[in-house]
């Protein structure tokens, strides 16, 4: 278990200052510090943070400059003091020096068009008032020095010191740093263009040390390449210069520093290099194009690189990717991205900055883990020398004792080989792989040609690799594959391979190399693995290596190829097979093994027939022995009845191949199966009937053509084509319209006319013949339906009985007319007395009957009956309504009732016929007994129509005693317009201060 302060992140980055530029334009450049930021902008401003006394302010730039100005670049010392900034624009370049306490900066007049990339500062010498001895690197390849005192307000000198005239680029980065010896003090400086990086030291002065090379050859490194920005950086320890790091075109060329070594060159150079490497940009990126940083800064153990949008963290040791860095921008500034990384040296701090931002990468104990590093490459002594606790110490000793013991059996294996004991040497060569190079020991056993102990040697090196050494792994097992491959061909090449030993031998092998291909069939190359086994010819396990790597198509052909469709069908019926191999072998393994092939598709879930139609029309188109069960339509009739498929193509196909049969019957069952029966909006068949119609004609198969006509409902055309079949079934076919008697008798014409038209015996049997199918009909067709059928020579004798038999039936039929005709006159007759007797009814009312609902007398005179208007009124007394209940209502009562009771639209209707009858007035028609005459019947006047309507919406029943009282159950007790009232209900109680209450006992 990874402790808790391992777990934690050692780099961290943070949002220092949003919106640092304050408004004078985008960020350019970027310097640190103790504790200092100095900040270029597009605007040629720059911009102080001082983080320790938290303080900020601008420096303009551009004051009495025309055009565009940028600074491009901006320095500070590590002391934060000194700044030195360049400024770009109006076709020209000024570059400025200003203390930390000076409020306007000076232009350096010597300087005046040239750009400065790089500044190198005196780290020993300088103060806050001096800045001693600094080194400028211009765009131009040139340097110059530079001195400054705080109290002089201008620059000491500024010196040339040195040109590039061999190869004249820009200086990109500068570094310096002194040594105090006996002699004097030495000076040591590293200068780097996009493609070289230069040494220079000497003693005496900046002046003395440049001048020297005059007379003598620069010592530079070049490393060729293209880089986004040539950066050249010291790591500072105790302000000492401790390593540095080159970010070149070709890589992150770094080493070791040391200042002051007393051994010397013959061209008078010192050595202050130690320990030079190259990282290369490929380790940094997974994919084949390297991508290179755009900027870097220098910890002690580690280089922090800007890919992108995002800082990649990568030990200097063991040149491993550890870490990577996000950034939190703004929208506005994710365009541009991440601008570049620099360094506070004095703070031990790292920033990056955007167009807006600043971000600051903080360190967190970078040394932890480095004693793990240095153990992986068994550099003990470092790896002691960075260890925190006892715990790790003990580790790096144990690690420490393994390898002096492996020593031990590097012996016994060299023995071993030396013994020619070769398996043996290759096991002891395997357990210290790791101590020795991998390509010593191999070609030990190829320089003697001992392939078995070789590959006994990889494999027992591919045991002890790291799962993270993929390359590695793939590489080993691939060459192990072609040495096992290379065995098993020698075997089978030897002479006495036939002999007992030899055939065990080669088995085993077999048995060993599969064995060695399930295992290592994640690592190994899949192109290269099939490659080496089909140039070696073992087809067999090719196939097995392809099921391995579920490559099925490959195994699925090898076994169509070898006619094994048993096989071939069980590698398909595999859960893992794609479902599309299944379709598009179905062709060859239905020609290969049609029986074991529809087993395998009927016992197959989630397959779509439809797909499989191709196979089946290509077995299908080829001929087959007559009692040979049809594979095609026995998977047909499955998905059909047991699958209950409704594909109309899996039908078509299914009923064309019943139509090329022999016996129709399979073919008849088939159309007159009805398969959707049962399922909402389905239709009876799934078949194209026009189709099948065609197909049907084409075969000859008319009992069939006959009943598609016939489901088509085209019944005429079935009973044609039927007689020429069959005239039973003609019969049948007339007999299948029920609802269309006009066309079911021209049926059974065209069914008889054949019938007649197609016997052949004498003229009575004709007659015979005919008249016993007109049984048949079931009365349908009569004599004289089909005497035109027979000849002009036929004798009405012949024809007597049938004619008389038809006079007798249509008499029969006259008799029935005229009984229904007085059954008719009679019924009206009761109908009119009915009539007359309805006007005669009345009923006896009481003196004392009350109206239902104003509860007042039914009979009393002088009542307002204006409501009633347009009714008949009894002498001087109101309309009203008695009904047989013995219920009693006024008329403009019982009207009002229902009106409230009914329904709005009932309401609705009956006062717009009450208003109308109001319109017409009172008049009315009746006899002098009340009753209706007939004369009265046949006048009848509007009032009396609308009248009597209303009477049928009112008084159609008694509205206490029907449907309208069982309806108003449901009205509450209290209408809503009735709130009022109920409120006055309300008991409120009074006083209720001066109320007593008392307690009864029981």
């Amino acid at each position: 278990m990874i402790p808790m302060e391992q777990a934690r992140q050692v780099f961290t980055v943070d949002l220092l200052e949003r919106y640092a530029a304050k408004g004078r334009g985008s960020i350019t450049c970027m310097t640190a510090g103790n504790d200092v930021i100095l900040l270029g902008t597009s605007k040629g401003w720059v911009i102080r943070h001082d983080f320790g006394v938290g303080d900020s302010y601008d420096i303009d730039l551009s004051a009495g400059r025309t055009g565009e100005l940028s600074i491009h670049r901006v320095f500070v010392d590590p002391g934060g003091s000194h700044c030195i900034a360049t400024v770009v624009g109006g076709g020209g370049a000024d570059t400025y020096y200003t203390h930390a306490k000076w409020n306007k900066p000076r232009v350096l007049g010597r300087l005046r068009g040239l750009i400065v990339n790089a500044v190198a500062w005196n780290r020993q010498q300088i103060t806050e008032a001096s800045t001693k001895e600094v080194i400028l690197g211009t765009e131009n390849g040139q340097l110059h020095e530079m001195a400054v005192d705080e109290k002089d307000k201008k620059e000491k000198y500024i010196k040339f010191l040195y040109d590039l005239k061999e190869l004249p680029e820009a200086f990109m980065g500068l570094q310096m740093e002194t040594a105090n010896l006996s002699n004097g003090t030495r000076y040591y400086v590293m200068a780097v263009t996009p493609t070289r990086l230069y040494s220079f030291t000497g003693i005496r002065s900046l002046e003395t040390v440049f001048a020297s090379y005059l007379d003598r050859a620069v010592h530079f490194m070049e490393l060729p390449g293209e880089i986004p920005n040539s950066e050249l950086h010291f790591f500072i320890k105790q302000r000492r210069a401790v390593h540095f790091a080159w970010l070149s075109g070709a890589g992150i060329y770094h080493g070791g520093l040391n200042f002051g070594a007393q051994h010397s060159y013959p061209n008078g150079d010192e050595n202050f290099v130690e320990n030079k490497a190259l990282l290369d940009y490929c380790k940094l990126s997974e994919g084949s194009d390297a991508i290179k940083p755009n900027s870097m800064a220098l910890s002690e153990f580690h280089f922090l690189l800007l890919m992108g949008n995002k800082v990649k963290v990568v030990n200097r040791i063991s040149e491993q990717i550890v870490e990577e860095l996000q950034f939190d921008q703004t929208s506005d500034s994710l365009s541009r991205g991440i601008i570049g990384l620099c360094s506070d040296a004095t703070a031990g701090l790292f920033y990056a900055y955007d167009q807006n931002s600043i971000f600051q990468v903080t360190v967190t104990d970078e040394g932890r883990d480095m004693w793990k590093v240095y153990l992986d490459l068994k550099e003990f002594a470092a790896a002691l020398a960075n260890c925190r606790d006892p715990l790790q110490r003990d580790q790096v000793y144990l690690v420490q004792v393994q390898v002096i013991a492996a020593s031990n059996i590097d012996v016994f294996a060299d023995a071993a080989f030396t013994c020619r004991d070769f398996q043996r040497a290759a096991s002891f060569y395997a357990k210290i792989s790791y101590l020795l190079s991998f390509e010593e020991v191999t070609l030990k056993f190829i320089a003697v040609n001992e392939q078995d102990a070789l590959r006994t040697f990889l494999l027992r090196k591919l045991d002890n690799l790291a799962r993270d050494d993929k390359c590695q792994i793939t590489m080993i097992s691939t060459w192990a594959t072609e040495l096992y491959l290379d065995k098993i061909n020698r075997l089978l090449l030897e002479e006495d391979n036939a002999s007992e030993y030899r055939s065990f031998e080669y088995q085993s092998i077999i048995q060993e190399f599969r064995a060695f291909l399930s295992d290592c069939k994640d690592v190994l190359d899949e192109a290269t693995t099939m490659r080496l086994l089909e140039s070696y010819g073992r087809v067999e396990e090719l196939v097995y290596f392809a099921s391995l790597k579920e490559l099925y198509e490959i195994v699925v052909h090898h076994y169509i190829q070898q006619a094994e469709a048993k096989k071939a069908l069980d590698v398909l019926q595999k859960p893992a097979v794609p479902i599309d191999l299944q379709y598009k072998f179905a062709p060859d393994l239905i020609v290969l093994d049609a029986y074991e092939t529809v087993e395998s598709w009927m016992s197959t879930k989630n397959l779509n027939p439809r797909k499989l139609i191709p196979a089946m029309m290509r077995y299908s188109s080829e001929p087959h022995v007559k009692n040979e069960t049809h594979e095609v339509i026995k998977y047909l009739e499955f998905c059909v009845h047991r699958l209950h498929n409704e594909d109309p193509g899996i039908h078509n196909l299914l009923l064309s191949l019943y139509a090329k049969q022999e016996d129709d019957g399979a073919l008849l069952r088939f159309l007159q199966c009805k398969f959707g029966k049962g399922h909402e909006h389905s239709p009876d068949f799934f078949y194209d009937p026009k189709y099948a119609l065609r197909l049907c004609l084409k075969e000859k198969r008319m009992r069939a053509c006959v009943h598609i006509y016939s489901m088509m409902s085209m019944h005429e055309e079935a009973v044609a084509l039927a007689l020429q079949v069959d005239p039973e079934l003609a019969m049948a076919e007339a007999d299948k319209v029920e609802d269309d008697e006009d066309l079911r008798k021209k049926l059974w014409l065209m069914v008889a006319k054949h019938v007649i038209e197609q016997e052949k015996g004498t003229k009575r049997e004709n007659i015979r013949k005919a008249l016993a199918f007109l049984k048949e009909t079931d009365g349908l067709l009569k004599i004289e339906d089909i005497l035109p059928f027979f000849p002009d020579f036929a004798l009405i004798d012949d024809f007597k009985e049938a004619i008389c038999s038809s006079l007798e039936d249509y008499n029969k039929q006259i008799e029935e007319l005229k009984q229904e005709m007085n059954d008719a006159t009679h019924g009206a007759d009761n109908i009119r007395k009915d009539i007359n007797a309805l006007a005669q009814r009345y009923a006896v009312i009481d003196r004392d009957e009350e109206c239902g609902v104003c509860k007042r007398k039914i009979l009393v005179v002088g009542v307002d009956y204006r409501m009633s208007r347009g009714y008949t009124s009894v002498g001087a007394m109101a309309p009203f309504y008695v009904f047989p209940c013995g219920h009693s209502f006024h008329s403009h009562c019982l009207i009002a009732h229902v009106t409230r009771c009914t329904t709005e639209i009932q309401a609705e209707y009956i006062l717009d016929l009450q208003k109308q009858l109001s319109l017409l007035g009172d008049g009315v028609r009746t006899d002098l007994n009340g009753g209706l005459t007939e004369d009265s019947i046949a006048s009848i006047t509007p009032a009396d129509k609308l009248r009597s309507q209303l009477d049928d919406a009112i008084a159609s029943e008694c509205p206490f005693c029907g449907e309208l009282m069982i309806r108003e159950i449901s009205l509450p007790f209290i209408l809503s317009e009735e709130a009022q009232q109920v409120n006055s209900w309300e008991i409120k109680p009074h006083n209720l201060g001066n109320q007593r209450s008392f307690s009864l006992s029981l």
